[in-house]
Parts: C-alpha cells; sequence; structure tokens
C-alpha cells in the first residue's frame, strides 16, 4: 500500500502510562515491562505499565478516594475541560494490574507496604480482582481504607499515536519514584516479562535490537538517560508548566516505513501512510531528526 492511500479513521483511546523510576547501585533505573508476544497491539515490545483510561476510571466522586489533587487541577494540567483525574487513576490501576505497584496511601497515611505475606496475598487477590474487571479499585481503596498517591504522579509527556495505525492512543504518560516495600511483578498475562533498568542500557539493547520499543518509549528513555536520580526526574517533571501534544507521522518511501516528528523536513506536508496488516508499530523505522535527544 503506497503512502498517498486513503488513511481509515480510526478513533482515539485516551490511555495513560506511568514511569516507576528509583534510585539502583548504578544510578536511574526505570522499570520496564514486555507485553505479550500475542498481543494486538506491539505485541513483544518493552513498554512502561499503562494502557486505556477505563469506564471505572472516571467514576463521579474521585476525589473522595485521590489524595492532594482534585479533578479541576488535573483537568487543567491536561488542558482537558473535565474528567482529567481519571488519567492519574487510570496510570495507578494500570500500574498495579500490570506490575502490582499499587500507589496508594494506607489508613495510616504512608504508602501501602506489601512486605508481609498476608498483606501481599490479601492485595494479591485485589489485583487480580481489579484486573479481571470484577472490581473497581476505587472499590479496593473504600474496603482497605486508601487514598490514591495521585500528588506523587507527575504529567510528564503527551504522545498521540500516528494516523496509519491500526489502533490509535491519546496518551498521557505520567513519572513516579516507585515505592519501597513493594517488589513489581508483571501479570503473566498480558505482559510476559519485567526488569529495571538504566534508560541507557535500555536504550543501547534496542539498538542493536535486542528490546522492540515504539516512538514514545525511546524518546521518554532519552529523556530519562539525562538524569542521575529519581528525585531529579521527579523535581523536572514537577516544574513542568506545559506539555505539548506529540503527533508523529508514518510515512513509506523507498527505504520502507519510518517516523516523522513535528519539525523534521517533510513532516508538514507528508501524507500519512497506512500500515500495513504485520507490520507493527514496534517494528518501524524510528530514526527523526528533529529534537532528538544528544
Amino acid at each position: 500500500m503506497s503512502a498517498s492511500s486513503p488513511v481509515a479513521e480510526v478513533p482515539l483511546r485516551d490511555a495513560a502510562t506511568v514511569m516507576l523510576v528509583r534510585d539502583g547501585e548504578t544510578g536511574l533505573e526505570v522499570f520496564m515491562l514486555r507485553r505479550n508476544l500475542r498481543s494486538d497491539f506491539v505485541g513483544g515490545a518493552y513498554v512502561f505499565p499503562g494502557g486505556g483510561v477505563d469506564d471505572h476510571d472516571r467514576h463521579e466522586d474521585l476525589g473522595r478516594v485521590c489524595a492532594g489533587r482534585d479533578d479541576a487541577d488535573a483537568s487543567s494540567q491536561l488542558d482537558v475541560e473535565r474528567g482529567g483525574l481519571a488519567f492519574w487513576v487510570a496510570a495507578v490501576r494500570e500500574s498495579f494490574e500490570e506490575a502490582g505497584v499499587l500507589l496508594a496511601y494506607d489508613r495510616s497515611g504512608g504508602i501501602v507496604r506489601l512486605d508481609d505475606d498476608a498483606v501481599a496475598e490479601r492485595f494479591g487477590v485485589h489485583r487480580r480482582s481489579v484486573d479481571r474487571g470484577e472490581r473497581r479499585l476505587v472499590e479496593v481503596c473504600a474496603e482497605e481504607g486508601l487514598r490514591l498517591a495521585v500528588d506523587r504522579i507527575f504529567y510528564f509527556s503527551h504522545w498521540i499515536t500516528p494516523e496509519g495505525a491500526p489502533r490509535r492512543y491519546d496518551t498521557r504518560f505520567f513519572v513516579a519514584r516507585a515505592p519501597e516495600a513493594q517488589e513489581p511483578l508483571h501479570d503473566d498475562r498480558e505482559v510476559i516479562a519485567n526488569l529495571w533498568i538504566r534508560p541507557e542500557e535500555a536504550l543501547a539493547r534496542h539498538e542493536a535490537g535486542e528490546y522492540e520499543m515504539v516512538f514514545p518509549t525511546v524518546r521518554s528513555l532519552e529523556t530519562l538517560r539525562r538524569f542521575e536520580r529519581a528525585d531529579d526526574v521527579v523535581e523536572a517533571a514537577r516544574a513542568i508548566d506545559r506539555v505539548p501534544a506529540i503527533l508523529p507521522r508514518i510515512v513509506e518511501d523507498a527505504s520502507g516505513y519510518r517516523i516523522l516528528l513535528p519539525g523534521d523536513d517533510g513532516y508538514a506536508d507528508a501524507v500519512p501512510a497506512v500500515l500495513p496488516e504485520g507490520v507493527p508499530m514496534n517494528r518501524i523505522d524510528m530514526t527523526s531528526g528533529a529534537g532528538r535527544a544528544p
């Protein structure tokens, strides 16, 4: 299919992704998951915890289960009229479902600890029930006396899946320091592996062809590698005043399919290409000129 072929209109779905960071022995580390090879979207790719914003995340009374941030503040940051807090809630839920990390305060006011076997087992049951859609996260909060730690999660970047992709997401990226006394573990369903890794090492493995990634993941890692400590990343995100939306374009030329970013030569005049079946987003050329991190 040529680059000039018409692009079918694919609806955008709201999504949230959270980059969990910590201080490792040799510097900043970020938590990553590998998506199931049979996944319909970017199967086999290394990603951060995240996914679509569900109806359950858009509960009418989110304020009562969220600490330090209300919907007005969240919506203002995301530049939406209302409903912004649901993106933070989705980030917490996806982190819990996919990685077993729960960014929430317990009844004592401290971040939930899962280093007690009985507590870990109980929350493991909660995790599975939320993942299967049997319960909402807000219901777990009510039972356990929790408040979601949305005040510790900071807006980082905004990526929109290019036209021509089989699925399209309007994704808000967040960053948070990983909680202590919680050991991340992939769900072995949507994701099949997990690891803590330095951003530069993840990028090196990607460039060597060992790790497949989508463009926003690569660019996020390029930004993260500039920082030495988790607190530095969090403070930088906290200080961001405005987060622009980035809409890459997929184009086709003699070398195949590749990504263009705003500011790249040819971006303004590019006719979006339609990815044919069998060419996933994580396997196209990501070499882009504009704004590439040094």
